[in-house]
């Protein structure tokens, strides 16, 4: 049997980690390594317990958890983060998506439907409700003409699609035998290309071109 998906879970309301933690741990598959109470604490403990998930909530004291993302991803710690939120912050989720989130889930989501957007997100999979893609989607197409794809080379477009896999750049270079500074090199000239801001509007452009890894 593979191992079990390591989560840590970060949110400032200890009833809602215990909430969360009781619903993850009848699932032979998710084993809960860790809690914390804000973003820095969050920060410090996926560094330390290097979690496959990490189950983030926005707003919280302190750094709150778009800042903990952006600072995830400055550390490239490799775990995926999954943002929990309320219904009603809806609209904190794009920019949690633009630093570097993998999806995000509702706080009063079914055990069985953040089970599987657990295991969805560790497989490299990008976990968007159909507004939030549709709006991703819209910003994408002002900024990006139909054409710009044709200026990829090969390598870029095996870039791209290894991006939209959910992929790190470290995991990409893995994937393509080349260095990380090139991977990096090569995901700017994608972005510059097509006229992009990040690796999320990226993903969903190479989604919508059919472009896969």
């Amino acid at each position: 049997m593979a191992d079990p998906i390591k989560v840590l879970l970060v949110d400032d309301h200890q009833v809602v980690r215990r909430g969360l933690r009781t619903f993850l741990e009848v699932q032979e598959d998710i084993a809960v390594v860790g809690e914390a109470a804000d973003g820095a604490e969050g920060v410090a403990r996926a560094e330390e317990l290097r979690p496959d998930v990490v189950l983030m909530d926005v707003k919280m004291p302190g750094m709150d958890g778009i800042d903990a993302l952006r600072r995830l991803r400055e550390l490239d710690n490799p775990a995926r983060v999954l943002i929990v939120t309320s219904f009603t912050e809806k609209r904190t989720v794009v920019p949690a998506l633009r630093a570097g989130a993998a999806g995000y889930v509702y706080k009063d989501v079914d055990p069985d439907a953040l089970a599987g957007a657990i295991r969805s997100v560790h497989a490299g999979h990008i976990l968007l409700q159909p507004e939030v893609a549709g709006a991703l989607l819209s910003q994408e197409e002002a900024n990006s003409g139909q054409g710009r794809g044709g200026s990829l080379t090969e390598r870029e477009r095996e870039v791209l699609g290894l991006i939209a896999d959910g992929r790190s750049n470290r995991e990409i270079a893995r994937a393509l035998v080349l260095s990380e500074k090139t991977v990096k090199t090569h995901v700017s000239n994608i972005l510059m290309k097509l006229d992009l801001a990040d690796r999320t509007q990226a993903a969903l452009w190479a989604v919508r071109h059919g472009v896969s890894g």
